[in-house]
């Protein structure tokens, strides 16, 4: 099966964009929208080959930054002076896919040929590796053909660097930072004879390459930095979710924005806890920590209060101290007095036997969480498949995975191991249920599988996932990473111990579960990224914006705790403020009130709202040659292109590579040799026709500046006329009726709010109401929570309804839902008003973003078109 990729994602689409902004005036790569007239190559050629070349000078570049920033939304103080640039993109929303479109991108565009991906780690690189491999189609279908390379840099063929560089066809090559960051170890700062004794390094350097860096908060030492520096990049693109430093930060895409936009799955948390059992010692030993005076234990146990025992956690440095008074005299301590506490070997000692090691407990129902943590992971997987089959048609269905973390492998590649056992148990009991018999579900030998590290034996062993015995599971699961997702393939739950941490993930994860013995030490964002990504269907195609796309976390910690800590991650990792992942224990079944049918108010309401439409655009042509030319004649001034040479001394020492800028030298480039096809690039960029576009430019009074910056006057002139479309075709949407009616009735689905006899709602996202359609309202705000409250109190309003998610009007920039439907009893009590209503914080249309200003200008037009008042409000006071 064949991944699929969507090539109008337009989140993705504006990272792309700003990538390419940073260059606008760069000359246009030769071939694409003009003729060369001479037959030279237009990059940099050196001795030892041929290279990357910027034409545009620093301060050029500055004012391109600025302009994406303040496009984007971003608020920096000042441009930091250096040719590096941040982009943040959530886990699961294509960042590599991202950079790798844009490397395509800046090919086309303007001719760069050489690119570096710098990873940290064989996870991430066998992913990068991966994503080249099944995105080459895409992007044929996007660019055409165009030949390109792209292989992993390889110590021991070092040879291959001459290739890189020496080709003027597309490169791109993925090398790890540990590869040249060494100067004593790296075989790539060694002369080599088979080079005519240049070092390899230099062959890259001569090229002047676009870096990308891959997670760069992984590679943000001293010792990193001077590494990278010493590729002598053209610039440095860095790419993470979770940036440390950010430099020239060009595109934001954060976790409650990725959230918010469901371009990642909704999280849920099934939490199974441990519920303190008081009748027996319990104690947890969290850590030890040694000074130079004592050495310190955290211990949790339980300790008699006023109302009773708690489970606290306290702090013990002494021997001979009995946690009988520790514990407030609570008899199960009896006998529990400190021996001694080891701090090198991580463990406390009493003086009855017992001994305890961090992360470890006595009293504890550990191996019972466990078994049920596992119990509810295989019930959520199978309900999932269940639902599924149920929803989706044969040939659409999507294969649902299931991942287990384990910190002890023996416990599951074991024949008897305790996890293994558990399973197989769990699998076998639930399979048997009448309610899964449509499912056709394999036989348990079949449907799970573990990727572990080796040792030279083949014996399976624990490992912290950065050895090199982990590179082949890494391997493995990257070239079973499609196989996964074919519902041919049985296997359906997968066991992995810290190999699948970092740099893999699968679409049709649904379900993570983490079984520990000890204390966890992964990250909750680690955790959760291995399944955020959106599911594919067995064609490989995403599914988009449906309520199948949820994350379940089988957690062995309360909801509480997990959200906590997945919030504490997020604003310590980016600043943000994460909403809180759904409790999947916490969901309120509401009724449909049985009259609804029969009830007037709302048949009318429906009567006069139900119809669908379709638009069409009009505009004056006239009118747009007009404002696109006087938006082209006031545009910024173009500048002549230059060349920017920065000239670098590179040392390189025991303590690692370092760099020291020795001279900086720009000159202008004459023009002249090049002639681009204005009319047909801005035909591209517009879809207008070439009249038009000739007719905007010869009124705009600029065609002169073509010849001091072709490239630069394009962007620019291309910019101002797609603003100018797009508000005037805003302005002239005209809807018509088709003819069809949205039912008011739809199959069942959880959280698309139709209007079925019952919907599974979030509680904590609910208010009571009784003139709905249901007994209780979710909402998505606090201002959409007052609105319901005071229009459910208010006398003259009799129903209203929020319109639910299938209930969509056809726009140019997407489908929209409206807010809200009320019916209203007019002042003379003898007519009733049937109104929309969107909510919004401001009813000011300049407080909002532009996509919202049109699609409530789009709103307008439909509902004009049914004869229904439609408005924009801030409270229920305005209606």
């Amino acid at each position: 099966m064949k991944i699929k990729f969507e090539r109008s994602q337009q989140y993705q689409l504006d990272a792309i964009q700003s990538v390419v902004d940073i260059f606008y005036g760069q000359p246009q790569a030769s071939g694409q929208f003009e003729m060369r007239l001479d037959t030279g190559f237009s990059g940099l050629m050196t001795e030892l080959g041929f290279g990357n070349e910027l034409l545009i000078d620093w301060n050029t570049i500055s004012d391109n930054v600025k302009r994406i920033q303040t496009r984007n939304g971003i608020n920096q103080a000042e441009t930091h002076d250096g040719m590096d640039f941040s982009l943040e993109m959530e886990t699961g929303t294509g960042k590599t896919y991202v950079y790798l479109r844009t490397i395509h991108e800046l090919y086309a565009k303007y001719g760069f040929t050489k690119f570096i991906i710098v990873v940290p780690s064989v996870a991430i690189r066998e992913g990068v590796m991966k994503n080249l491999e099944i995105t080459r189609e895409h992007f044929e279908d996007i660019y055409g053909r165009h030949p390109f390379d792209y292989w992993v840099y390889n110590s021991k063929r070092v040879s291959s660097l001459r290739q890189f560089a020496t080709s003027n066809q597309l490169q791109i090559l993925i090398i790890n930072i540990d590869a040249f960051n060494k100067k004593t170890n790296n075989v790539i700062h060694r002369e080599n004879d088979r080079l005519s004794g240049h070092k390899p390094i230099e062959f890259i350097q001569s090229t002047r390459p676009i870096v990308i860096l891959d997670e760069p908060q992984n590679m943000e030492s001293t010792q990193a930095k001077e590494a990278i520096a010493s590729l002598n990049p053209l610039c440095t693109l860095r790419y993470s979710a979770t940036h440390r430093k950010l430099y020239n930060l060009l595109y934001r895409l954060g976790p409650v924005k990725a959230y918010e936009m469901k371009l990642v799955k909704r999280i849920e948390v099934d939490s199974v806890i441990d519920d303190p059992d008081f009748n027996r010692p319990f104690i947890r030993l969290e850590s030890i920590t040694p000074t130079k005076t004592k050495i310190t234990a955290k211990l949790t146990m339980d300790v008699q209060g006023e109302n009773g025992p708690s489970r606290k956690t306290v702090s013990v440095s002494r021997n001979g101290t009995d946690l009988f008074d520790v514990s407030n005299g609570r008899a199960a301590y009896q006998g529990y007095i400190v021996d001694h506490i080891d701090a090198g070997n991580g463990y406390i000692a009493f003086t009855n036997g017992i001994t305890i090691y961090v992360g470890l407990a006595i009293g504890a129902h550990q191996d019972d969480v466990m078994k049920v943590q596992i119990q509810e992971t295989v019930k959520e997987h199978l309900e999932k498949e269940l639902r599924i089959y149920n929803e989706f048609s044969e040939g659409k269905r999507l294969k649902v995975l299931s991942l287990f973390f384990i910190d002890r492998v023996a416990n599951y590649a074991d024949e008897e191991g305790k996890i293994r056992k558990w399973f197989e148990q769990a699998y076998t009991e639930l399979a048997r249920n009448p309610r899964y018999s449509v499912l056709g579900l394999p036989p348990v030998e079949k449907v799970h599988n573990g990727y572990f590290a080796t040792d030279r034996k083949g014996n399976v062993k624990d490992t912290s996932g950065n050895t090199q015995a982990d590179d082949e599971v890494y391997e493995l699961i990257m070239r079973d990473k499609e196989r996964l997702l074919s519902r041919d393939e049985p296997i359906r739950f997968i066991f992995s111990h810290s190999a699948l941490r970092e740099g893999w993930d699968n679409p049709n994860v649904f379900q993570i579960c983490t079984l520990n013995e000890t204390k966890s030490e992964i990250k909750k964002r680690q955790e959760i990224g291995r399944g955020l990504r959106l599911p594919v269907d067995e064609t490989g195609q995403r599914i988009m914006d449906h309520p199948i796309n949820r994350l379940t976390v089988i957690a062995n910690e309360s909801y509480d705790d997990f959200a906590r800590s997945l919030q504490t991650e997020i604003e310590e990792e980016t600043g943000d403020k994460f909403p809180k992942p759904d409790n999947k224990r916490e969901r309120r079944t509401v009724r449909r009130r049985e009259d609804l049918r029969d009830n007037k108010d709302f048949v009318e309401l429906w009567k006069r709202i139900k119809h669908k439409t379709r638009y069409s655009v009009e505009y004056d042509t006239k009118e747009l040659i007009e404002q696109a030319a006087s938006a082209i004649k006031s545009m910024p001034a173009v500048s002549t292109p230059s060349i920017h040479a920065v000239k670098s001394g590179i040392e390189i020492t025991e303590q690692g590579v370092t760099t020291k800028m020795l001279g900086v030298r720009q000159q202008s480039v004459t023009q002249g040799s090049e002639v681009p096809d204005l009319i047909g690039y801005i035909q591209r960029q517009t879809e207008l026709t070439r009249g038009t576009i000739a007719e905007i430019l010869i009124q705009s009074g600029r065609l002169s500046d073509v010849f001091v910056n072709p490239q630069q006057f394009l962007d620019f002139a291309t910019r101002a006329i797609r603003e100018m479309l797009q508000r005037l075709m805003i302005e002239g949407i005209r809807y018509e009726l088709t003819g069809q009616e949205y039912e008011m009735l739809k199959k069942f689905k959880e959280d698309d709010g139709g209007f079925e006899e019952e919907l599974s709602l979030y509680e904590s996202r609910i208010v009571r109401v009784t003139k709905s359609v249901y007994d209780h309202i979710e909402v998505d705000s606090n201002v959409e929570l007052e609105f319901a409250k005071a229009l459910d109190t208010r006398e003259d309003i009799r129903f209203f309804v929020k319109l639910p998610g299938w209930f969509k009007v056809d726009t140019p920039i997407g489908s929209y839902n409206p807010d809200w439907a009320i019916v209203k009893q007019s002042k003379d009590e003898g007519t009733k008003l049937y109104l929309v209503r969107e909510t919004k914080g401001s009813t000011y249309l300049g407080d909002l973003r532009d996509s919202e200003q049109a699609k409530i200008k789009c709103g307008e037009a439909h509902f004009g078109t049914l004869n229904v008042d439609y408005r924009v409000v801030k409270s229920a006071q305005e209606v």
